[in-house]
């Protein structure tokens, strides 16, 4: 072997087949022409190919995503983040990326290409779809196969990753240099060839093909070239060194789209990520934690209803109670049939002592999906609650006798004595022809409290069907319906059944009808199905049996 091939690099990223200038001004390589074995590489050669003996080659040899500075006195300080993004990889792939680029810088080859390899694996069972981060894990563990020595299974890698994102300056170069090592010159050289079209910097892709051309010319003669593989053309959108020239509009708009979509990507794997941590912190009941995360997930995707569903649930178990509403809300608004978010409401709502709200939620979820149990038991529990306080406000705010307002015409009034009821004083008298709500309430007040159900059944008749929700929004409670329904089913019915219909069809449409109508008793349950029975026994021209039962499904 000549002298030149054993002397240290001093040029050149091509390994440490790179010729110094002395070599040729001491003319060694006319020592021994003829000789093709001294073109060969040596194994010492290959060894420092293959382990990056050549400081340009091993710097085209480290992984991507390296951070560290020197401190000083040829000290380097690790300043590598294990935990930081790479590309669109999820939080566990990037660390085992980032450990594996650590590992690298420190020689520790072996162990690096294992994390590479978990990576790589991990990335095929995750889903994800980012070539441009699985052609840099291929390249990375190709550098670690160069180092350990292995070059097939370099070249293997490299071409992987060149499948997946051709005319990638790294896998290129390290392949060329696999294949240097490997003897196979003339892939070597179409390699090396290659890079050079993608960056004519490269002064390692320089040295190896003078250094390969040479040995070609002295093993093939004049015609090797005519033994040469096809060198690929590299698309100018590859080619590094013509970058500085302007964008054309298209490939600007290209790349807005590309980084719109890697953004997207980026933010939907961050997002997925965030979300299930929620998830957990909400398994190990840290709800304060579980809320950190799901708000930092509305920050990526404010129109997820599912995290605002999950976050009201955090806010509930830590007794915020309006916001939890309000996060109900806000999912109601996205899906307005949300079961999930009408129940959790109603619970904001029993926080908030708002019984009526909480009662109205919790019929909308049962409505929704009848077999609900949780939405049973509340609803139970708050209908008790709410007639307690229904009766809190009766006993703050007892009820005043007031006297009946008097009329004219004296035959439309009814003298009624006055028994020992809640209502004190004087006989009073009842108005059959009320003009306002305020007449119609002092009437029918006065009819209550006497058990007059006839002259309830008269002031009934003498108002108009239409007037009736008006009349009642003031004062409808539970035993006014069950006056209202004994009146209509004891005395009406039989002179005016078409009138009793009207009226019916009418009550059920005033103001807070569906809660006092929750609040009924056994028997006054009882009197609303008896008159129902009754009425559809009744033959008429204005109304069928079967209105009858349509009419019936709102009261019982």
């Amino acid at each position: 072997m000549g002298n030149t091939q054993k002397k240290p690099h001093t040029r050149g990223d091509g390994g440490p087949h790179s010729e110094s200038s002395n070599s040729h001004q001491h003319g060694h390589w006319k020592s021994k022409v003829g000789s093709s074995d001294k073109y060969k590489v040596p194994q010492e050669s290959k060894e420092k190919v293959a382990n990056g003996s050549n400081q340009r080659a091993s710097a085209a040899s480290v992984p991507a995503d390296q951070n560290s500075k020197s401190t000083g006195g040829g000290r380097t300080e690790e300043t590598v983040n294990l935990d930081a993004p790479c590309g669109a990889l999820p939080p566990h792939l990037s660390r085992l990326k980032n450990e594996g680029n650590l590992l690298f810088k420190n020689g520790q080859f072996a162990d690096a290409l294992e994390k590479y390899s978990q990576a790589i694996q991990g990335y095929t069972d995750s889903g994800i779809d980012s070539p441009e981060d699985l052609c840099i894990l291929y390249s990375n563990r190709a550098a670690c196969y160069l180092k350990d020595g292995n070059s097939q299974d370099c070249i293997q890698d490299c071409t992987r990753a060149l499948e997946l994102q051709p005319f990638s300056l790294k896998p290129l170069l390290r392949r060329a240099m696999a294949y240097e090592s490997l003897e196979r010159y003339r892939k070597a050289y179409v390699d090396y060839k290659t890079v050079l079209q993608i960056d004519i910097s490269v002064q390692a892709a320089h040295d190896s093909v003078n250094r390969i051309t040479r040995l070609l010319i002295e093993q093939d003669g004049p015609e090797w070239r005519e033994n040469l593989p096809e060198i690929p053309l590299v698309p100018l959108s590859a080619q590094q060194h013509r970058r500085e020239e302007p964008p054309s509009a298209e490939a600007l708009q290209a790349r807005k789209e590309k980084a719109a979509r890697d953004a997207e990507r980026r933010a939907e794997i961050l997002f997925s990520a965030l979300k299930q941590e929620g998830n957990d912190f909400v398994k190990k009941g840290q709800y304060q934690e579980a809320l950190g995360k799901y708000t930092e997930c509305l920050k990526l995707k404010p129109k997820e209803c599912a995290v605002y569903t999950n976050r009201a649930l955090c806010y509930l178990k830590l007794e915020m109670f309006t916001e939890a509403k309000e996060d109900s809300d806000a999912a109601l608004n996205l899906e307005p049939t949300n079961k999930k978010a009408f129940y959790r409401r109603a619970l904001a709502n029993k926080g908030l002592k708002d019984y009526l709200a909480c009662s109205s939620d919790l019929q909308e979820v049962l409505q929704l999906d009848p077999n609900v149990q949780e939405a049973e038991k509340e609803l139970e529990e708050v209908t008790v609650l709410l007639r307690q306080s229904l009766a809190n406000d009766s006993q703050a705010k007892p009820r005043r006798t007031v006297p009946i307002t008097e009329v004219d015409d004296d035959k439309d009034l009814t003298a009624v004595p006055n028994p020992e009821t809640t209502c004190t004083g004087e006989d009073i008298t009842i108005n059959l022809k009320p003009t306002s709500a305020y007449d119609f309430g002092q009437s029918l007040n006065a009819a209550r409290c006497s058990g007059n159900t006839a002259a309830c059944a008269e002031l009934l008749a003498s108002t108009s069907p239409e007037l009736l929700p008006e009349y009642l929004s003031t004062q409808l409670d539970s035993a006014t319906i069950s006056f209202v329904m004994q009146a209509l089913d004891s005395h009406l019915l039989e002179k005016n059944p078409n009138l009793v219909y009207q009226h019916l069809s009418h009550l059920h449409t005033t103001d807070r009808f569906p809660v006092v109508l929750m609040l009924l008793e056994k028997d006054e349950r009882r009197h609303m199905t008896q008159l129902f029975e009754h009425l559809s026994a009744v033959e008429s021209a204005e109304f069928t049996t079967n209105d009858v039962q349509n009419l019936a499904n709102k009261y019982i």
